[in-house]
């Protein structure tokens, strides 16, 4: 018995369709918010206005785990993170009502990027849950 193997074709990278840009444009969206929150956060608290030692900077950690669902594109990370955001969201109200001086300006800044990143996360589900719609359809 004379067996030989088939030629087999080289193993292709698997290829992903680009997203559409309304989905693309909202990730892009959240994705910088989230990093602009950190970035805002970690200044705040370590060099604009501190508060104590520095250890609020610490507020920006569970900021770090929805980048990695934000850039692979998870649908339950957006879910989730459209609630998380309400935290930042008050924390910026009540700081930017009862701080003084760079703490109002900086208050208002992370309210205004919780609620883009809100926005970004909500509208992201909804094209997301409307394509999938019609591509069943």
């Amino acid at each position: 018995m004379n067996h030989t193997p088939e030629p087999t074709e080289p193993p292709t990278a698997p290829t992903t369709a680009p997203l559409p840009a309304p989905i693309a444009w909202t990730r892009a969206v959240a994705v910088g918010s989230v990093i602009a929150l950190i970035v805002l956060g970690l200044a705040w608290e370590l060099w604009l206005a501190p508060t104590g030692n520095g250890t609020l900077a610490l507020k920006v950690v569970p900021l770090l785990f929805p980048l990695g669902g934000l850039l692979r594109n998870r649908m339950y990370t957006y879910r989730w993170l459209s609630l998380m955001v309400w935290l930042y969201f008050t924390e910026g109200i009540v700081r930017a009502t009862s701080d003084r001086g760079a703490g109002v300006w900086l208050g208002a800044i992370e309210v205004l990027l919780c609620l883009l990143l809100f926005a970004a996360c909500a509208a992201h589900v909804r094209w997301r849950l409307r394509n999938a719609k019609e591509a069943a359809a």
